[in-house]
Order: structure tokens, then sequence, then C-alpha cells
């Protein structure tokens, strides 16, 4: 499986960005896809997941203001982002994984290099 992430940018507080994540080489069709972020000398987190059964599920601190969606038709993940706060700035990666479920980093397999987004207040 190969993804690739696109649309991080610097912006200021209160904007919006969307991030896409193109997948190739899956044969799967049921696979779990998810956002996750890691800030200089943080851990990687969990921001928004579509688990295999479609149900989706998000971090607290962005619930409200991320949408995690998916075009199948085009293998792209998005996560919709709005509001953005200066807590948000991060690395933004996309995972998948056939069996994983909820947010946690170390249940996704297959990574992405990551999009850099800079929000400033």
């Amino acid at each position: 499986v190969h993804l690739l992430e696109s649309g991080g940018a610097s912006v200021q507080a209160g904007e919006s960005l969307t991030l896409s994540c193109v997948a190739s080489g899956y044969s799967y069709n049921t696979y779990s896809w998810g956002w996750f972020r890691q800030a200089p000398g943080k851990e990687r987190e969990g921001v928004a997941i579509i688990d295999s059964d479609g149900t989706t599920r998000y971090r607290d601190t962005v619930k409200g203001r991320f949408t995690i969606s998916q075009d199948n038709a085009k293998n792209t993940l998005y996560l919709q982002m709005n509001s953005l706060k200066p807590e948000d700035t991060a690395m933004y990666f996309c995972a998948a994984d056939r069996l994983a479920y909820g947010l946690a980093p170390d249940a996704y397999t297959y990574w992405g290099q990551g999009t850099q987004v800079t929000v400033s207040s």
C-alpha cells in the first residue's frame, strides 16, 4: 500500500484547509483509514479515522472542526479542517490497515510521508 498526502500549508488561525491522501497498491476492499499528526517533540496522535465498517472517530480536540471522508472511486482520503488553531500545527500523516480500529497509531501498518500544517495566531 502506497499513500501520498498533499494539501498542507501555512495558514492563519481560524482558516480552513483540506488534506488529501491518494492510496494505491492495495487489493482489499476493507481497510481502516486514518489521519494522524505529530508536532515537534510530541508523540504521534490520532486525529480522525474511518473504520472498515464506515464508523468515523475523532480526537476530542478536533470534534466539530475536522471532518474525515473518502472517495473510493478516486482512492482518496480527505481531512477537512475548519477553524484551525495554532495547536493544530503538526506534520499530518495518513495511514491504513486491514485490521485496525480506533485512533491508536501503533495499530496502523501503512503510512504516508506526511504533509506539514502550520497555523499562526
